[in-house]
């Protein structure tokens, strides 16, 4: 028993306080996932390409959408409940995953390392420098060498429409402004890869559509604040950016073209944004003149597959790719802007034919200059990446071939005497100066790294030659020390050695006796079979070695920019001679073509004949040369007097091909070219409008025949009496008495009120009445042999018409069953029968089809016989009315 003294209290027991486990430290909560997570959330739009060593790695969501996108391991960061996705693509071979990720409609922000990791006190500082997007793109090994990539801005006014495209690898910047509802072909024209548009304020009929934004057109879609597009501040953002005071200088007005000036303000911004470097090489705003270029619509540019082919959508089997002979990107590009928007101002053109013309005649002459531009590459693409900093020393050198082929190239135009040809020659910049700099400086095979040594040449800076030859004089020393080494220490098959991470080393094999290894060595490393070790002669080498090269690396880098910049500062020389040598380019082009074809230099004239003799298809000539001859064909419109052929014939005899040869051919004259012909005169042609084939367009809900209504109301609203005009089956996509009423009221409107030059292909035999009573309008046909129940197509456009369309036999030749083509054949026999039966009168249960187009004769003669009272009148009184009647009749 315890004995407790009186005066002494036993405190009452204290509650268990609860013990506070020490909260579990993540392992995820690092200075670099910090660092990550704060840039990540600066770019939530964006893959975030996040430099660490060789790699860029991805993390949490990019991670995942990157190995899915781009086929790569989806590894982790850490294990268990800590795991974080990741994924990381090489540095050196990012461009081939950028290209992957921008066509599956990403954005990327490239982080890099902006700070020297032997400067930094913990943490590399990283920054995104970059942001790729689908109209940004700069890298030439990405880019189609002959097509632009272009950056397109669209703002939206009352009653216009302002655009604004930017080719960011070449430094084109071009604005305009078009009504409502032409935006759509401009951009179809533009053919942009990127387009932005203000948030909130585009229209429903946009803001409503899924998918593509405008039909025809796979272009990723960006979205910027409403107030980036205000007029007045996008004026001071490009004014700012150009350094000029006023835009007036390059054509614009704010109170001319503020939908246009606000889209450029806002594309200029983005391109700053995203881009983060020097853009210098954008020089000018182009204000886009519509005056003395061609305005071709989607259905157009579509049905005579300018630039690619309608069902495949492909550029080999389009005009662009049978006539481009070009030799530089520059010159393919410039090319197929010609043809997209060909010119229509007479003195332009024969200044482009008079060049052609005359290498046409010369071969010596065009030999001599394909052969210089053979060798020189795309000065504009290079020019922008020695302004964004992103060119390397090989693109350098690249430059400097290409630089060094340009004297020839303008000594090659000094005996010419065509106007565009001396011009071109006298005012191209030959860029020697440039050449012998680069020369002067860099290795002819300098390495794509640019901090690795390498890049410039002995005897620019003796300074550099001289730490050079500390490295060189290393390895005499070494073999030296080594040799030394092994007498002085009896160890034969002792060796000096180097590596990254430790440095130099002798390295000594583990079977040699301990006694024998000096007491002056210090060990540094054991491998496998041998021990390494470091003397401190060997150490003050290395020091004096490895400072060298880093010293040597460092000055042979900060050399290369510098020469790098001072390129970039001649940049509007680069560029300019650039324009000069895609110009050359394509006359050369254009003349190589037709001496290759046998194309005749065709006759421009102010009025509007179009007459062609012995016209071919540019493109089906040259596919079906190794199959068949090409069957030519004369063409000859001259308003009032001949101002519309209708053409009829059956199926697959060539009607489509002969109208659209027609219209390719006015075409190819109007970009200054040769055409396919004997001969041919071309009254200049303001517009050429197409309606060929059938298509719908689900996407706005139009079907077959309402799209082909739309694109002829867009002939019969904008055409002229300087357009051409070509219509294949207007009408067929309804019943006969819809399709033959709107065809017949059609070809009137051309002909009556318009006066347009027309080439209309139709199976409706009917409508070629109208020639009996439109004196312009004129009959032509497709020529069809009959031999043995068999057809045989000529393919010759011949005077007149046709009553037949020889249906049948074109369904026989496509591989149409035997038994439906006899059942045919029987209901074609019945129907023509009963028709026939119908005109003599005879009744049948088949309705006759009425006559639409010829006075209804018979409607009076029956109201009068209604109201005749027989019973009133006198024998004599109803035979002198029945003989007024059939008089009526008759």
């Amino acid at each position: 028993m315890r004995c407790v003294a009186p005066d002494t209290t036993i405190p009452l027991p204290l509650p268990r306080q609860p013990v506070t486990p020490k909260a579990k430290k993540d392992p995820n909560a690092t200075p670099m996932m910090a660092q990550y997570r704060a840039i990540k959330r600066e770019h939530p739009d964006a893959l975030l390409f996040y430099r660490m060593g060789d790699f860029y790695e991805m993390f949490w969501d990019d991670a995942k959408d990157a190995a899915r996108l781009l086929g790569i391991t989806l590894t982790s960061r850490n294990k268990g409940d800590s795991a974080i996705p990741m994924a990381g693509v090489p540095v050196k071979a990012a461009d081939t995953y950028l290209v992957k990720l921008i066509r599956a409609g990403q954005r990327v922000a490239i982080c890099e390392q902006v700070q020297d990791p032997r400067e930094a006190k913990g943490l590399v500082e990283r920054r995104v420098v970059r942001v790729v997007t689908a109209g940004t793109l700069t890298e030439e090994e990405v880019l189609e060498g002959g097509e632009p990539n272009f950056l397109a801005a669209v703002s939206f006014a009352k009653d216009r429409v302002g655009l604004a495209w930017l080719e960011l690898s070449t430094g084109s910047f071009l604005v305009s402004e078009c009504r409502p509802e032409r935006v759509e072909d401009e951009l179809l024209r533009i053919d942009p890869a990127e387009i932005l548009l203000p948030e909130g304020e585009v229209p429903e009929s946009w803001a409503n559509r899924e998918g593509r934004l405008v039909p025809g057109l796979d272009a990723a879609i960006h979205y910027l604040p409403a107030f980036d597009w205000n007029p007045n501040e996008a004026a001071k953002d490009l004014c700012e950016f150009f350094r000029v005071r006023s835009l007036e200088g390059f054509g614009l007005e704010l109170e001319g073209m503020p939908a246009a000036i606000g889209s450029a303000g806002a594309l200029i911004r983005y391109v700053k944004e995203t881009q983060r470097t020097n853009v210098s090489h954008i020089r000018r705003l182009e204000v886009f003149q519509r005056g003395n270029r061609m305005a071709l619509d989607r259905a157009t540019r579509q049905s005579l597959e300018l630039v690619r082919t309608q069902r495949e959508g492909d550029r080999a089997g389009s005009l662009l790719a049978t006539l481009d002979r070009t030799l530089t990107p520059m010159g393919a590009r410039l090319l197929r802007e010609r043809i997209l928007v060909p010119y229509i101002d007479r003195g332009t053109i024969e200044r482009t034919q008079q060049g052609v013309a005359e290498i046409v005649e010369h071969s010596g002459l065009r030999a001599r200059l394909r052969e210089e531009l053979s060798r020189i590459q795309d000065l504009e693409r290079l020019s922008s990446r020695l302004t964004t900093g992103r060119a390397n020393a090989r693109d350098v050198i690249s430059l400097c071939t290409s630089l060094e082929h340009i004297p020839e190239l303008i000594a090659g135009l000094t005996e010419t005497q065509s106007v565009v040809l001396t011009e071109l020659g006298r005012n191209t910049d030959p860029l020697a100066d440039l050449a012998q700099r680069i020369r002067a400086r860099l290795v002819q095979d300098p390495p794509t790294a640019l901090k690795e040594g390498g890049l410039i040449r002995t005897g620019f800076d003796p300074e550099l030659d001289e730490l050079r030859s500390i490295g060189k004089e290393g390895k005499q020393w070494m073999a030296r020390f080594e040799a030394g080494e092994a007498e002085r220490t009896g160890i034969a098959n002792l060796r000096v050695g180097y590596n990254r991470v430790f440095g130099y080393f002798i390295e000594v094999p583990r079977s040699t006796a301990e006694s024998m290894v000096p007491t002056s060595y210090v060990r540094k490393q054991t491998v496998k079979n041998a021990e390494r070790y470091v003397t401190p002669e060997l150490k003050e080498f290395e020091t004096k070695v490895l400072k060298s090269e880093e010293l040597s690396r460092e000055m042979e880098y900060n050399h290369f920019v510098a020469l790098r910049e001072e390129l970039a500062a001649e940049v509007h020389r680069i560029l300019d001679t650039a324009n000069a040598i895609a110009e050359l380019d394509v006359i050369t082009g254009l003349a190589e073509k037709a001496v290759e074809a046998a194309w005749c230099r065709p006759t421009l004239s102010d009025d509007r004949t179009l007459v062609i003799r012995d016209g071919r298809h540019p493109v089906l000539e040259s596919t079906l040369r190794s199959l068949e001859p090409f069957v030519p064909n004369d063409t000859e419109l001259s308003p009032p007097e001949h101002s519309l052929t209708l053409i009829t014939g059956p199926n697959m005899a060539g009607k489509s091909t002969y109208i659209r040869q027609v219209a390719l051919i006015a075409l190819l004259a109007q970009i200054g070219s040769f055409v396919p012909a004997r001969e041919a005169e071309i009254g200049i042609v303001d517009r050429v409008f197409t309606r060929v084939g059938a298509a719908d367009d689900i996407s706005r809900g139009s079907s077959t025949f309402m799209v082909e209504m739309m694109e002829t109301a867009n002939i019969l609203n904008n055409a002229t009496e300087r357009s051409l005009v070509i219509l294949d089956e207007v009408g067929r996509g309804t019943s006969t008495y819809d399709g033959l009423s709107l065809a017949w009221a059609i070809c009137e409107a051309l002909h009556d009120r318009i006066g347009c030059r027309t080439l209309f292909a139709t199976h409706y035999h009917e409508i070629t009445e109208l020639a009996d009573n439109k004196p312009g309008i004129h009959n032509a046909h497709v020529a069809v042999r009959e031999w043995n129940d068999e057809i045989v197509f000529v393919h010759r456009i011949q005077p007149g018409s046709t009553d037949k369309s020889y249906g049948i036999h074109v369904a026989k030749l496509a591989g149409i069953p035997h038994d439906i083509l006899d059942r045919s054949q029987v209901i074609l026999e019945r129907l023509e029968n009963e028709a026939t039966r119908h005109d003599l009168g005879t009744q049948t249960r088949a309705p006759r089809q009425l006559d639409l187009f010829r006075p209804p004769k018979t409607d009076h003669v029956a109201e009068a016989l209604r109201e005749l009272e027989p019973d009133r009148m006198t024998p004599i009184e109803a035979l002198l009315k029945l003989k007024e009647l059939r008089e009526q009749l008759d």
